[in-house]
C-alpha cells in the first residue's frame, strides 16, 4: 500500500522536499517477512536509532511511522527552533549594532516582519537541507522495513499496520510525545498554535501570547520578541524555568525582558475568545484579571505522550498519563517489548532518546543489562544566554543523601565574558562534601550548552573538579570558569591547620 499524502504548512517546494524525504508520498509499504527480530513503532530519534542499530547488526528490522519521519526533532522542535532562533540572535546583534556603533548596544532592538518572514524560509531550507538523514531511503538502505501508516499492537507478539501484521520478537516503542492540550474554555481556531504549528508561519505576528514559561516558551518568546513582536508570557508558575535553578531563571527573566517580553507570573488563563480577528484570554495574576489579545497564541504549557490507538492492552504494555511503564533497563510489562525516549521518560530530550535506545536495543537483542539511571544527561535551554545543567540541584542532592558543597563563579570575573559584554552568567557546581567529586551543575552564559559537555564527560568518567579544573584550556575562552571553581575548592582545602604546616615547612627550608 502507498503512502497516503502528507501536507506541511506552507507547502512550498522547502516543504515538499522534506515530505519527499519522511514521508514520501508515492512510498509502497515492503512485503512483511515471517518474523522479525526487532519491530520500532515510531520513528523520531529514538526510533531511528533502534532501528539503525538493530539493522547494522545484522536483525531483521522493521520500523513504522504513521506520520513524519525524524519526529518532533527534525519536524517541529530542535531543527526549525534553533534555526529561528539563530536567525533571531543575528538580528538582534545587527539591529543593536546600527543603534550604538557596537555588537554589545543596551537597550531593546528589534528586527522586522521581513526578516522574520527570511528566517522562516531559511529555516525550512535547512530543515529540508538535513532531513534525508531521517528519511525512508536512507533506513530502507540501511536495510531496515520501513512501513508509513498506523502502527497497532493486536497481540504480545504481533503489530498491524495499514492491513499487514508484523510478527515480532522484540519491539521497541518510540512514539514520542506531543504538546498537552490545556483546559481553557474557547480557546482554539486559527490564532491557536503548539510547537507542531507554529512553524508554518510566514508573516510576523504583532502580538503574541505564550502560554507556559518552559524551554519552548522562553525560548520563542524571545526570540518573536526580537523580530519585533510584542509579546506576553503567561504561566503558573512563581518564575520562568522551573526546573532549572531559580537564579539562572532570573537571569533569563531578566534577558528577555529586555528584549521586550511581558512575563506574568503564577498567573491562570481563565477563558478564551475571539474578537476582530485577534484571540482574547482572560487572565489572573496578582489577585486582579486582566484581558489580553495577540494574533498568535502559542500554547507550551507541558507535553503529553503518544500512546492513543496503539492497542497497548493487547500487547500487555501498561500506561499512565505520564507514559508508558518501564523499569530501569527500558522493559515495558509486557515480555519482549521496551520504550524510549518522550513516551516512556521524564527527560524529554533527542540526546535522552538516543541514548536511550542503545541500551534498550543492547537489552533486547542481547539479553543486555543496560541501565537507563546510569546515563549522565545533560540539557540546555536556548535562550541568550544559555542555560545548561547536568546533575542534580542542590536540593535534589540533599533529598538523595548527600552532603553537598556548593562553589558559584560569575561570568564577570571571566576576561572572555567580560571583553564580549556578557557578563550575566554563572557556573554553579555542587559537590560531594569533602571531595571534588562533582553531582551537578548549572552554566549560564552563550554557548552553555556546548560548555556542558566537558563537564557531563567528568561526571560520566568519574573525573572530579580538580581533573576538570586542571585541564589547560585557551585563553581567553569562557571555559577559565572550570579553573575558576577548580582554584575555590582547592583554597578550601587550605585550612588554618594546613596553612601552619607550610609555614613551619618554609620556616625550615630555606
Amino acid at each position: 500500500m502507498s503512502a497516503d499524502r502528507v501536507v506541511i504548512l506552507p507547502d512550498d517546494v522547502h516543504n515538499r522536499e522534506l515530505v519527499g524525504h519522511v514521508h514520501p508520498p508515492d512510498w509502497r509499504n515492503p512485503e512483511p517477512r515471517d518474523r522479525y527480530h526487532l519491530v520500532v513503532v515510531g520513528a523520531g530519534t529514538g526510533g531511528l536509532v533502534s532501528a539503525a542499530i538493530g539493522a547494522g547488526l545484522g536483525a531483521k528490522v522493521a520500523m513504522v511511522e504513521r506520520h513524519l519521519m525524524g519526529g518532533d526533532c527534525l519536524n517541529f522542535g530542535c531543527v526549525p527552533s534553533k534555526a529561528v532562533i539563530s536567525s533571531a540572535r543575528r538580528v538582534r546583534a545587527a539591529s543593536a549594532s546600527g543603534r550604538s556603533g557596537s555588537a554589545a548596544g543596551g537597550g531593546t532592538a528589534h528586527g522586522s516582519a521581513s526578516e522574520f518572514t527570511a528566517a522562516m524560509e531559511r529555516m525550512r531550507r535547512l530543515r529540508a537541507r538535513i532531513s534525508p538523514v531521517d528519511g525512508a531511503s536512507r533506513f530502507a538502505g540501511l536495510g531496515v522495513d520501513v512501513f508509513l501508516g498506523h502502527g497497532e499492537f493486536v497481540g504480545p507478539d504481533r503489530l498491524r499496520v495499514n492491513g499487514d501484521e508484523l510478527h515480532f520478537r522484540r519491539a521497541v516503542i518510540a512514539t514520542g510525545a506531543r504538546a498537552a492540550l490545556i483546559p481553557v474554555p474557547g480557546l482554539e481556531g486559527p490564532n491557536v498554535y503548539t510547537n507542531e504549528t507554529i512553524f508554518s508561519l510566514t508573516e510576523l505576528p504583532p502580538r503574541v501570547i505564550v502560554i507556559g514559561a518552559g524551554p519552548i516558551g522562553v525560548e520563542l518568546s524571545q526570540t518573536f520578541a526580537r523580530f519585533g513582536s510584542e509579546v506576553t508570557v503567561v504561566h503558573a508558575d512563581p518564575h520562568p524555568l522551573p526546573r532549572d535553578d531559580r537564579d539562572a531563571a532570573a537571569i533569563v527573566t531578566r534577558a528577555i525582558e529586555a528584549d521586550g517580553v511581558r512575563v506574568l507570573n503564577s498567573a491562570a488563563v481563565l477563558r478564551a475568545r475571539r474578537e476582530d480577528g485577534a484571540t482574547v484570554l482572560e487572565v489572573e495574576h496578582g489577585g486582579q484579571q486582566e484581558e489580553l489579545a495577540a494574533e498568535a497564541v502559542l500554547v507550551a504549557a507541558g507535553r503529553a505522550p503518544n500512546v492513543d490507538g496503539m492497542g497497548l492492552e493487547a500487547a500487555g504494555v501498561a500506561c499512565d498519563r505520564t507514559g508508558i511503564q518501564v523499569d530501569d533497563r527500558l522493559r515495558t510489562t509486557a515480555k519482549g517489548i521496551y520504550a524510549v525516549g518522550d513516551v516512556a521518560s521524564k527527560h524529554q530530550f533527542t540526546h535522552a532518546a538516543d541514548h536511550q535506545a542503545r541500551i534498550a536495543v543492547q537489552n533486547a537483542l542481547f539479553f543486555g543489562r543496560g541501565r537507563a539511571s546510569r546515563l549522565v544527561i545533560p540539557w540546555a535551554t536556548y535562550t541568550d544566554p544559555e542555560v545548561a545543567h547536568v546533575g542534580l540541584h542542590r536540593d535534589e542532592a540533599i533529598a538523595a543523601g548527600h552532603d553537598v558543597e556548593t562553589i558559584t563563579v560569575h561570568f564577570d570575573d571571566i576576561d572572555r565574558a567580560i571583553l564580549e559584554g556578557e557578563e550575566d552568567g554563572f557556573f554553579r557546581v555542587h559537590l560531594k562534601k569533602g571531595s571534588d567529586r562533582i553531582l551537578g551543575a548549572t552554566l549560564v552564559c552563550a554557548h552553555a550548552g556546548d560548555m556542558i559537555g566537558e563537564v557531563t564527560l567528568a561526571m560520566t568518567a568519574d573525573l572530579g573538579l580538580g581533573r576538570l579544573g586542571g585541564t589547560i584550556h585557551p585563553y581567553p575562552t569562557r571555559s577559565d570558569v572550570f579553573a575558576r571553581a577548580a582554584n575555590a575548592w582547592r583554597k578550601q582545602k587550605l585550612t588554618p591547620t594546613a596553612r601552619k604546616v607550610f609555614r613551619a615547612f618554609f620556616r625550615v627550608f630555606k
